[in-house]
């Protein structure tokens, strides 16, 4: 080849090369992917010698956060600066290395409470924001962009972007349902601190039903100790709960990562595993369903579970309860032959048991009105008529789309876990056997991502502003053990936390799948056994 040829050759190479990495930078690889980034086509040298400054010394526990993080998931050291250390000094110092600590700044900017920027040089690092949410958001986004420097001994070289960003969604929630296979704080503070990574901000915690009783409630130590025994594949497991010493410490646990805790005490069905433990306040069931109801014609009924709910409210600061409310017509033909049920629809005049579902929704909502909480529920408390400023509720029914447009039409404030794609103990690719199907329907990582609300003609322009986020449901009746939670849970987790906080108009499928490529292994490293997008994974059984 002559010698100008072979030359022009490795200039077009070069170019080209140079050419593909620019276009590669430009792509930020954060998830959720941010509302604007762009590269500062710098890099900032992250070591044990870095300080973290705060422009407020309220930021210090989101400061703390920081350093935790960093060392969790990079073990680099960084030091919190002394207060009162001038910021504008130590930058102009921070450039010069042999002198000076490069640093990472929190600061505060106008704006929304949950909005942030974050700029990054070689001199340092910036993360302003609206807020406390705001600044963990921008902590978590610079974190995930050191895990991906690849940091060998106390070091990262991290690639310099500046990211404008805040969510679509408000309510951006995950639900695990531990009553049918229970387990554990530090499994959930493993899910807390996913949730965190990736910008989720709301864990409701299922904690009662049928099988098992979860949460010690002091008033009534038998929930636990008698409710607590079994799950859905053991009845006779022994019993599993959490103390309230456990539930303060992961309610706090998630409080400094921004998430909020919401439990639920599922009501007036799913009432089984309370009712082994209290059955003076059972409503009967079915054969498929054996005590499966409180009873709502005994007035100790109502006064035994308002008591449980005020002990939970103090539990939870989240200012909020799920009450279910969900199948309760799996039990309640008994109560067509309970004496107390029909001598409360002769004295309230009510014509179906339906009318005593919705009579018994009312009086518990009422309970937790008292309290100054909101009433959460399923998509069939909207027929019960609650109070619409003091309701939130949960659209889950897919092939009831009469549901959402009854609880939009009425006012309420909306949160979409439609089973298609949000449940994620359906199974996620076509050769999988063990786990849940509708008929031959399931929930791959693209179905989960592409979920758009604009597909149903029920969210309107002028109702679409009720529909207040998203949420993923974990249900655990064909999941027992920690590996095959962490298999059906992510990496579907994190398509669901960017179809909540992104753009809709700007999602594509494909850069995400290419942006989770480096996150699988991540996750893999953190001993989540997890699916991998891009090949098949072995499913494990249980």
């Amino acid at each position: 080849m002559p010698r100008l040829t072979m030359f022009r050759s490795l200039l077009f190479i070069t170019t080209l090369s140079i050419s593909l990495y620019s276009r590669a930078q430009d792509v930020c690889p954060v998830i959720p992917a941010p509302v604007t980034a762009k590269s500062t086509n710098s890099n900032f040298l992250l070591n044990d010698r870095t300080v973290i400054v705060l422009q407020h010394p309220s930021f210090r526990k989101e400061a703390a956060l920081l350093q935790e993080q960093l060392l969790k998931y990079t073990g680099i050291r960084v030091q919190m600066a002394a207060a009162g250390m001038n910021t504008a000094y130590l930058s102009a110092r921070a450039t010069d290395k042999n002198k000076f600590p490069a640093l990472i700044v929190l600061g505060k900017k106008s704006g929304e409470e949950d909005a942030y920027t974050l700029n990054m040089n070689e001199g340092g690092v910036t993360i302003d924001a609206g807020g406390e949410e705001g600044l963990v958001y921008g902590i978590m986004s610079f974190v995930q962009l050191a895990r991906l420097s690849n940091p060998k001994d106390q070091h990262a070289t991290i690639a310099g972007w500046r990211i404008e960003d805040r969510p679509v969604m408000k309510w951006r929630g995950f639900m695990l349902d531990e009553s049918r296979h229970f387990f554990g704080k530090e499994t959930v503070k493993m899910l807390l601190d996913q949730m965190a990574l990736y910008k989720l901000n709301k864990f409701h915690w299922h904690l009662t039903d049928a099988p098992g009783w979860r949460i010690e409630i002091r008033q009534y130590p038998r929930l636990t100790l008698v409710g607590g025994i079994g799950s859905s594949t053991d009845s006779l497991a022994p019993a599993a709960y959490y103390t309230q010493d456990e539930i303060s410490e992961i309610v706090a646990y998630a409080a400094a990562r921004q998430i909020t805790v919401i439990p639920e005490i599922d009501m007036p069905g799913h009432a089984t595993a309370a009712n082994k433990a209290y059955p003076e306040f059972s409503g009967g069931g079915t054969p498929k369903y054996p005590e499966f109801t409180f009873n709502p014609g005994k007035e100790s009924t109502y006064q035994y579970l308002t008591n449980i709910l005020r002990e939970v409210n103090v539990l939870f600061p989240a200012g909020m309860i799920h009450i279910g409310g969900d199948e309760v017509s799996f039990g309640s033909a008994s109560w067509n032959t309970d004496v107390h049920v029909q001598k409360l629809m002769k004295q309230e005049n009510l014509k179906s048991l339906v009318d005593v579902e919705h009579y018994f929704i009312r009086r518990m909502a009422d309970s937790l009105q008292a309290i100054n909480s909101k009433v959460l529920g399923w998509d069939e408390v909207t027929a019960a008529k609650l109070p619409v400023a003091e309701t939130i509720v949960f659209w889950w029914r897919q092939e009831r789309p009469e549901q959402l447009k009854n609880a939009l039409d009425k006012g309420y404030k909306v949160v979409l876990c439609p089973r298609f794609p949000f449940y994620l103990d359906f199974v996620q690719d076509s050769t999988h056997i063990s786990g849940r199907r509708w008929g031959k329907e399931f929930n791959p990582l693209r179905r989960v991502y592409e979920f758009n609300m604009s597909n149903y003609p029920e969210i309107k322009d002028n109702n679409r502003s009720q529909i207040i986020g998203f949420q993923a449901n974990q249900w655990t009746e064909v999941i027992k053990s920690a590996e095959r939670l962490h298999f059906m849970t992510f990496p579907r987790l994190l398509a669901m936390a960017e179809a909540a906080w992104s753009d809709p108009e700007k999602k594509d499928f494909a850069g995400f799948e290419k942006r989770l490529t480096k996150f699988i292994p991540l996750l893999q490293q953190q001993g989540l056994y997890v699916m991998e997008s891009t090949k098949t994974t072995p499913e494990p059984l249980r």
